[in-house]
């Protein structure tokens, strides 16, 4: 395939992924122009497209900023960032299309990173393989593990460096990230700082195990109290919501529908796809990101009713399968459940709903949590809906209706170990 017919190649499929995202005709016109501009640039260095770098992009727009002041005898009279933006998004979906990501993987610069990345890829791995932990909690114990390589400094620059640090070390560290958090985040700090040197240990990187001398704050199972909405503040939410006809209205209505109606976490929202919903047979299939588990729900008519609208008019025409898509081009589906916390928010203010604690999606959930113990229904019947594996997770959200409690047998375990 010639150089020519492969730019022109990779702009029509730029075009036809301007056209299936939704672009505004404006934009599906400007784009495919700066990408061909992109491409006789390339061509003159000689350089194919599906090995430019991120220096090639920034010789061009370089090179572009010198030709239009040249043109023009100003620089642009839009911001720097905004004329650059307007250059490079189009490129970057282009080389999106020919190398699969952009921007590409970083690549470590020195011994150093070489030898935290080998670390913490071993480290992902074993959490993985030998703990099964899902890859929300993957990523959160790998960020911790890479602060802490960082903080070591020197310590922690290669292995013979690393095998010599000590508790006082961790002791340190822990101080030095203890600073102005809660005891709940100081506890998760502990939990992920005391994985992470086991880990170190079972990999031999480390002589002694020092994760046993991590001390993190004891919780008790009811020292503190999550918030709630009031059954009245979910009613307004939902009944505002569902009087807005637009394509973002009718997608929040839905997703409102199943934060109230099932209690469901963000991430098992954003990830349902059109095949998890059984028309059928009236099932909702869930896929529980945080215990790696499926369950399926009895599809509720006014659920289905507020999916399938949505549906039919206000999802953009896509490839995608997720059911919930960000509202604007390029339309695609969230990057994960917390992007759902400011649509909320902002129904719940529409609604004048303005509670004094949690105001996103995990609000609902614990607001359907009270409900159904109120319409009592068992614990062990809440936790089966909202995806817990054991009591204790239930606990959580009981402790928002204690009177209710007196009602219900329940064995309560007085202290959560650090």
């Amino acid at each position: 395939m010639s150089s020519q017919k492969s730019n022109e190649f990779w702009l029509n499929q730029l075009k036809e992924q301007l056209k299936q995202q939704g672009y505004s005709p404006q934009t599906a016109r400007r784009q495919p122009l700066v990408a061909e501009r992109f491409l006789a640039y390339l061509n003159e260095q000689h350089i194919a497209v599906e090995n430019a770098e991120a220096s090639n992009v920034a010789l061009y727009l370089e090179n572009e900023l010198r030709l239009f002041r040249r043109r023009h005898c100003h620089a642009p009279r839009s911001s720097r960032n905004g004329w650059r933006h307007s250059h490079t998004a189009g490129i970057h979906m282009l080389l999106r299309l020919a190398q699969g990501k952009w921007p590409p993987a970083t690549v470590p610069s020195n011994p150093r990173e070489v030898f935290h990345r080998e670390i913490l890829g071993h480290y992902d791995e074993w959490m993985q393989g030998f703990l099964r932990l899902v890859s929300g909690t993957r990523c959160d114990r790998c960020a911790e593990a890479s602060r802490f390589l960082v903080w070591l400094g020197e310590r922690g620059s290669n292995q013979q460096n690393l095998l010599k640090i000590m508790i006082t070390d961790v002791d340190a560290y822990m101080t030095f990230r203890s600073e102005s958090q809660r005891r709940n985040s100081l506890q998760f700090l502990a939990t992920n700082v005391r994985s992470f040197l086991r880990h170190l240990h079972y990999a031999g990187r480390i002589a002694t195990n020092l994760s046993t001398a991590v001390m993190g704050p004891t919780l008790y199972a009811f020292e503190s109290i999550p918030s709630s909405l009031r059954p009245e503040d979910v009613k307004a939410a939902v009944e505002t919501t569902r009087k807005d006809h637009s394509q973002s209205g009718l997608r929040d209505y839905a997703i409102l529908m199943l934060l109230s109606s099932y209690g469901l976490r963000a991430g098992e929202i954003t990830s349902l796809r059109l095949e998890d919903v059984d028309w059928r047979s009236d099932v909702l299939r869930v896929y529980h990101s945080k215990t790696g588990v499926h369950s399926e729900l009895p599809l509720l008519p006014s659920v289905g009713n507020a999916i399938l609208d949505y549906l039919r008019k206000g999802h953009p025409k896509t490839q995608a399968r997720e059911i919930f898509l960000i509202s604007h081009a390029p339309y695609r589906p969230f990057k994960s459940g917390s992007c759902l916390y400011w649509p909320v928010r902002h129904r719940l203010a529409a609604a004048g709903v303005n509670p004094a604690g949690k105001r996103g999606p995990h609000a609902f959930r614990h607001a359907r949590a009270v409900s159904m113990l109120r319409a009592a229904v068992s614990p062990k019947g809440i936790g089966d809906i909202l995806g817990h594996q054991s009591a204790r997770s239930t606990t959580t959200y009981l402790k928002l209706a204690t009177e209710d409690l007196r009602a219900v047998a329940l064995e309560i375990p007085g202290e959560v170990s650090a």
